[in-house]
Formats: structure tokens, sequence, C-alpha cells
């Protein structure tokens, strides 16, 4: 009896692996041309974005992601520029952000700036955003113009160039994957933000 219920839990487990699985063409597509020297877990976004918004401050899937990648996986965000009338300046905002180190502090008001109380319609105004998150004015404009912030920019642009990005948000892995929410089930937001995120953790481990 004890070797029936064995073998009937190793049956069950089994199923439960193989009904976790991911299929290319579905949760992801694999990229005709892959690309060499892309962070391990690269995921676009624009400031602009209504969808980039629901992913970051609603659903929570970046941090979702965050959790269940592998120790020592590295996660980088870029700001796309072709989004709005301060892209390309937000993109270099963003690139001042990861030179400080102060991406998680600013991403959340500057979506509300952007896209709740639209207060944002200058580079001042994008400026403004920083010091009101408790980013010295002084820190801000040293980074703004300095070869680390153009050396970002450059980054940022050169990837989703050589990625041949069609829109936002997405997620990329290893310069070889890149994830398809469409194919994953939306009926359930909590449901598609775990999918999600084992997906990416799933393609992480892959050989």
């Amino acid at each position: 009896m004890k070797k029936i219920w064995l073998a009937l839990a190793g049956m069950i487990l089994a199923f439960s692996a193989s009904a976790a699985q991911i299929t290319d063409g579905k949760e992801y597509t694999t990229l005709d041309k892959p690309v060499a020297g892309e962070p391990q877990v690269l995921e676009f976004f624009s400031f602009y974005c209504p969808h980039c918004y629901q992913f970051e401050e609603v659903l929570h899937v970046s941090d979702t992601v965050k959790k269940k990648l592998p120790e020592g996986t590295k996660m980088t965000k870029y700001h796309v520029e072709f989004l709005g009338p301060l892209g390309k300046d937000l993109t270099q905002a963003w690139a001042v952000a990861m030179a400080l180190g102060v991406e998680d502090q600013i991403t959340a008001p500057m979506f509300e700036a952007v896209q709740k109380t639209q207060t944002v319609q200058t580079v001042a105004d994008i400026r403004q955003v920083f010091v009101n998150a408790g980013v010295k004015g002084e820190d801000y404009d040293a980074a703004w113009n300095s070869f680390v912030v153009k050396s970002l920019v450059a980054q940022q642009e050169k990837a989703a160039a050589d990625l041949q990005l069609q829109g936002v948000p997405a997620m990329f892995v290893n310069g070889k994957y890149q994830l398809n929410p469409q194919g994953m089930d939306t009926s359930n937001m909590d449901a598609f933000v775990q999918q999600y995120a084992d997906t990416v953790k799933q393609l992480v481990e892959k050989k």
C-alpha cells in the first residue's frame, strides 16, 4: 500500500511539474537574432505608458519577478524615448536615477507626476520630481550631463535598437527570449503575475 501511495505521489508531482512548463510561442518567444551582452533580465518601460504604470504600480510585476529570480541574477530596467514629448529627457533622467542608485525612490513619484497629476511638462519639472523625492538638486545637476549618464543613455538606446523593441512594457531574458503576456492567463491578475514571474525564472534557468 505504501508503495502505491508513493507511486501516486510521484505521478502527481510529475504532473504538477509538467503542467508548469513553458512553451516557446506561448508564454515567451525566442528571438530570431539573439543579442549577446544584454543584462540577464531586461525590462523596458516608459513613464508615459499606461500599461507600464499598471505593471509597476498596480500589479507589481517587477517586484514579483525580482523575488522569484535565482540568487545572483541581475535585473535591469531601461526607459524608452519613443513615447511622449519628453521621452528622450525622461530616458536621460532615468539614466540619472541609475547613476545615483535612486531608481526605486523615483519610479512611483515620476509615474504619478507624468500620468496622474500631469505636472511634468518641462525638463525642469522632471528635476523637481527628483528633488521632491529626496534627491539633492546639486547631485541631479552634476549627474545630468556626466559621462556616466551619457553612457547609460547610449546603453538604453542601443539595447532597444538591438532587440528591435516594438513596444512597452517588455521583458527580455539573456538577450534570447521575450516574454509574451498575451499567451498567459489574464482571467485572474494574481495568477497572471505569478505566471509571468515563473516564466522569467524558468527562462533564466534555461540552458
